[in-house]
């Protein structure tokens, strides 16, 4: 028997598909994992026994520094959230609330731009790069060797909504894949699905993963956050805390509140702040129906 260390790079069926020194192993986990409530996932680290006419096993997962439930991806260094200038239109908050998430978790976001030779969106953009984020623009300039050279060294997540253009973008940056891509459905103003599960693909010495685009309603799987801290999830907001006149300031209708001076001077862009002060309240309303 041997004992190989190794990162899942996809999951399919309760099969476990890990690279390792040895090759890229189709492994199954031991049932200690589902005993306790525990899933390995793409970008998990593991440590995994081979037996000669035995299935690969999976017997260990190293510690986590981060946790995607939806999709199931651990270890994120980086999100590249993909957004479409139109069909389908962008939606700010669910962008934000999708930023905020990974925030929490300690995962740098980028935002990835397209169709904009179909539809511009230079507001938007402005807006987020404003707040401290990194743009790429693909039809408009950035290449996918921009791209590439920002994911080096790191594990990314393209992450988007269906429809954006997620395929198209995976074909440019690994033009080997030769990704199936969808048409956008015209009815609904939203994609089809091409991709069923995450797959990670090396990037030198990184990963990208590709994910399965989502649903407004997947939304609530990404994560919650409790709504003390959500400040912290913005970062724009981090001048300014500390600075407001009362110590448990929510940043909604406080007087001497610092943030949202902010906001009324233009510091702070309107439409994040529209963002947090909404999630705040669906928060602040979810943990009272499990509080009473």
């Amino acid at each position: 028997m041997s004992t190989l260390k190794g990162k899942i790079i996809r999951a399919v069926g309760g099969i476990y598909y890990t690279e390792t020194e040895a090759g890229v192993l189709a492994c199954k986990a031991r049932g200690i994992f589902r005993n306790r409530s525990v899933s390995p996932a793409a970008g998990d680290n593991v440590t995994v026994t081979v037996e000669e006419n035995a299935e690969p096993l999976i017997e260990s997962i190293a510690e986590r520094k981060n946790l995607l439930v939806r999709p199931p991806l651990a270890n994120l260094d980086m999100v590249l959230l993909v957004v479409s200038s139109c069909e389908p239109a962008p939606n700010a908050y669910i962008i934000d609330k999708l930023i905020s998430v990974f925030e929490s978790k300690d995962i740098e976001t980028a935002l990835i731009f397209t169709k904009t030779d179909m539809k511009g969106c230079p507001e938007l953009a402005r807006i987020y790069e404003k707040a401290g984020y990194k743009c790429f623009f693909t039809d408009l300039g950035s290449s996918a060797e921009d791209i590439r050279a920002y994911a080096e060294g790191k594990v990314t997540a393209l992450i988007g909504n269906s429809g954006v253009g997620k395929s198209s973008l995976m074909n440019r940056i690994f033009p080997e894949l030769n990704t199936q891509t969808g048409e956008i459905s015209k009815k609904l103003g939203r994609g089809r699905h091409t991709t069923r599960e995450v797959c990670m693909y090396k990037l030198g010495s990184g990963y990208i993963a590709d994910t399965p685009g989502f649903s407004t309603v997947d939304i609530e799987r990404y994560g919650r956050i409790p709504k003390e801290q959500l400040a912290y999830c913005f970062p724009e907001f981090g001048t300014y805390i500390g600075k407001c006149r009362f110590a448990d300031c929510a940043h909604l209708k406080e007087s001497g509140c610092a943030v949202t001076e902010a906001v009324g001077s233009g510091s702070i862009d309107r439409s994040r702040y529209d963002s947090y002060a909404r999630i705040y309240a669906e928060t602040a309303e979810i943990e009272k129906k499990y509080h009473t």
